[in-house]
């Protein structure tokens, strides 16, 4: 029976590894722009949508001024990805033991314990990740500051912009690398302040796992040939991981506002700093309103709709067995 097959955990690391770096690539652009949606304030609003803050960044920065801070984020998505996708599928080979299907109680347990493992690499990878991607944001808005808060008080300017920039006019982003934010980090805050935001990641990718991976593993077995021959097309699996990741992404939408607020260390003009997951919900609900819980919700759907369902793609092509020689297993084949 497939079940009683032994899976081979290296092998499904490189999957998901290598399942991360594709994806990755092809999406960073549209998460630049979620995070920089995500930050932006009521009333300081510089991007209108998506394409707007695309067509901006490209204009300021250049066409790679997009994937600012895609070198952490391919650095760290392989360990990540990795983590996630190996230990659903580990936690999923040991509750079936019996051989018999997974409840669905046991897939959302599987998926739980995949996204309580995948935050060791996922917190400090986001914490830099979003420092960089919001610089252009902030540079931007020095910018336009005086058209965009022109009751600020005298003096209030300085104090409150990032010392990583420049405010003369036209200013230019000094280049922060993710090796200078890490020092710093580790020198003033040590191991802790790159892991600024646990609760909220925490909050975000345990319920996204309960939701995608059953979600994904049902909408999966819909497309198996028969029931004597379940292998499953590889545009059904992409399709599945794209379904299942977009529905995952806009339902813990809010959090990943409250997560992206949280972990970002520095501030625009008159912009709140928050004290925990608790005073960050209140805080924008008394000032921004419930809507702003889903601002960049459809950004992050079109940047994890692709991203899993092309991880799922490379992952069920089996990399990693081809590497160390063993034969394509699958989990949800069982």
């Amino acid at each position: 029976m497939a079940q009683q097959q032994q899976i081979s955990l290296p092998a499904k690391l490189i999957n998901g590894g290598t399942a991360g770096i594709v994806g990755v690539t092809c999406v960073f652009p549209i998460d630049l722009a979620k995070t920089r949606l995500q930050n932006q304030r009521s009333g300081q609003q510089l991007y209108r949508n998506m394409m707007d803050c695309l067509f901006k960044t490209v204009k300021s920065d250049g066409y790679f001024g997009m994937y600012r801070g895609a070198a952490v984020n391919l650095t760290l998505v392989a360990p990540e990805k990795a983590i996630k996708l190996a230990a659903n599928d580990f936690f999923r080979h040991h509750l079936s033991k019996d051989g018999g299907r997974l409840t669905v109680f046991k897939e959302m347990l599987a998926g739980c314990g995949a996204g309580m493992c995948q935050v060791i690499i996922t917190t400090p990878m986001e914490m830099l990740k979003i420092q960089l991607q919001d610089a252009g944001r902030l540079a931007a808005q020095q910018r336009v500051l005086p058209s965009m808060v022109p009751s600020l008080k005298l003096g209030v300017t300085n104090a409150v912009l990032s010392r990583s920039y420049n405010t003369s006019p036209g200013p230019h982003v000094i280049r922060v690398s993710a090796m200078q934010i890490t020092r710093e980090l580790l020198t003033t805050k040590g191991v802790t302040g790159l892991y600024r935001g646990l609760g909220a990641t925490l909050m975000r990718d345990v319920p996204f796992s309960v939701v995608y991976f059953p979600l994904f593993a049902h909408l999966h077995q819909l497309g198996r040939h028969s029931s004597e021959d379940p292998t499953v097309p590889f545009y059904w699996s992409f399709l599945s991981g794209c379904l299942a990741g977009s529905m995952a992404a806009v339902a813990v939408s809010p959090c990943d506002v409250v997560k992206t607020r949280l972990q970002s260390l520095k501030k625009g003009a008159n912009e709140e700093t928050y004290n925990g997951v608790v005073d960050c919900i209140r805080k924008i609900l008394r000032k921004e309103g419930p809507g702003a819980f889903l601002k960049g919700a459809s950004c992050r759907a079109l940047v994890i709709a692709p991203l899993f369902g092309i991880a799922q793609v490379v992952y069920s092509v089996g990399v990693g067995e081809f590497l160390l020689g063993y034969s394509p297993y699958s989990i949800y084949s069982a």
